[in-house]
């Protein structure tokens, strides 16, 4: 893989686990695991993935996240809980995905890497807690599930094809902002909230 294809996955594991911080990992173990993905000489350090301990911990995490992020303000109350947890999963999946021996990349990787984490997770919170002032609860439910399956799938489309990590992250990075922007306008109109540059 070339420096390109490395980020672009690294870029992308960090975004979608500001989604889904569980699920990054379990995937990733497991397609190690059972040989889908088999990672580069340089990343060896993801096979740490497929440890029984890491995917028995992820799996549990995973199932967990599943059931309360169905559930209306359960899932806001996980989100605030993740709010940490998240970004520091994103840097450390970046951080064995790029492998920099340089301790200057190492912490410009967990940098850029913990950050585009809280972006996605950012945006995800910000817009379920936007649904869950829906009254009805099928949007939630609706929501949570594409999620789901648009984790699972990105995930391995940018580790089993590097070559279009690039633009998984492009694609999630674009969307984390729209949501980011969507919600805010959304708080505009039903609070009335002015940013700080506004004139009265």
């Amino acid at each position: 893989m070339g420096i390109m294809e490395i980020l672009g996955v690294a870029a992308s594991v960090s975004l979608l686990a500001g989604w889904r911080v569980y699920l990054c990992v379990f995937a990733t173990g497991l397609a190690i695991r059972l040989g889908w993905v088999a990672p580069p000489e340089h990343l060896q350090s993801l096979a740490v993935l497929a440890n029984d301990w890491v995917m028995g911990a992820a799996g549990l995490g995973m199932i967990a996240e599943f059931f309360a992020d169905k559930i209306a303000w359960l899932d806001s109350l996980w989100d605030a809980v993740h709010s940490a947890i998240r970004p520091v999963g994103g840097a450390l999946l970046a951080l064995a995905l790029v492998d920099a021996s340089d301790p200057k990349w190492q912490v410009i990787t967990v940098l850029l890497g913990g950050g585009a984490a809280l972006a996605s997770h950012a945006a995800k919170a910000g817009t379920r807690a936007v649904i869950n002032t829906s009254p009805e609860p099928f949007s939630n439910f609706a929501v949570s599930t594409g999620e789901d399956v648009a984790t699972g799938g990105l995930l391995f489309l940018a580790l089993s094809n590097p070559k279009t990590a690039i633009f998984v992250a492009l694609l999630l990075a674009g969307g984390a902002l729209f949501a980011l922007v969507t919600v805010r306008r959304i708080l505009t109109m039903l609070f009335g909230v002015k940013s700080p540059s506004s004139t009265e």
